[in-house]
């Protein structure tokens, strides 16, 4: 015996199944990370042939089984169809979608992960903004969303507001200029980062702003490249995940 239900979620992945059948993996606002079976999906005139495809935004009818969910159609909002015709922008979201797979779990609250991970797409073609700020604005917000993101208004030790000081990776953000000096608060290979201003405030402007007003911002060249050697050194320590999408962005 099975339940239908509707989800409203975006396509993160994709997966032949067998011939004909695909399985997809949709971020849900309401049942977390799921895997879902498409079947026919493969076949010409399957009406599931194109809303089973990466960046599909919409509502979901399953049939919910003992263990897994079976697509009964699809109401689609978003095919975020400048995403397919723009091969820099494809792989923009494709490695989005996998930090967002990586970073989420099935039956968990992750309802501001699917909205950062919405308007990060949209944000993607922007102009004004461009692909490489809309990756570290999601980047960043994502640490936060997911509990990893570092402190950036408070001294990590003593929790003095933020004046002179520096960043460290593995301390967890910031740390004012008295307890960099300490010795027994250094942890090993734990270089200190010195930040301008527009790169601290960049940092606490991310983590205090919901993901659908983030994107109405621009960095300097030299602040956003700041932000991204400091981005991929914190997400080495703290996710320990090699992406293959973003080895594909790193290539070209």
């Amino acid at each position: 015996m099975t339940d239908r239900i509707t989800v409203m979620g975006l396509v993160l992945s994709v997966m032949p199944i067998g011939e004909y059948d695909r399985r997809l993996v949709i971020l849900t606002k309401e049942r977390g990370k799921i895997s879902v079976f498409a079947k026919g999906a493969r076949r010409q005139n399957s009406p599931f042939l194109a809303c089973s495809q990466p960046f599909v935004f919409g509502n979901f009818t399953l049939f919910e089984g003992r263990t897994s969910y079976t697509l009964s159609s699809v109401e689609v909002e978003n095919f975020f169809l400048g995403l397919r015709t723009n091969a820099e922008f494809t792989f923009y979201g494709l490695y989005f979608c996998e930090v967002a797979d990586y970073m989420t779990r099935e039956g968990n609250d992750e309802r501001e992960i699917l909205k950062l991970l919405y308007q990060s797409l949209r944000a993607l073609s922007h102009v004004k903004i461009g692909v490489r700020l809309t990756r570290l604005i999601f980047e960043w917000k994502i640490f936060y969303l997911n509990g990893e993101g570092p402190q950036a208004d408070a001294c990590v030790y003593c929790r003095k507001e933020k004046a002179d000081g520096v960043f460290r990776v593995r301390a967890g953000g910031f740390v004012c200029s008295s307890c960099a000096k300490n010795e027994e608060r250094r942890t090993l290979n734990d270089p200190d980062w010195h930040l301008s201003e527009g790169a601290w405030y960049a940092l606490r402007f991310i983590a205090s702003t919901p993901p659908q007003k983030l994107f109405t911002f621009t960095l300097t060249d030299a602040v956003r490249q700041e932000l991204s050697k400091l981005a991929a050194a914190y997400r080495k320590e703290y996710l320990r995940h090699n992406f293959r999408s973003l080895e594909m962005l790193e290539e070209d």
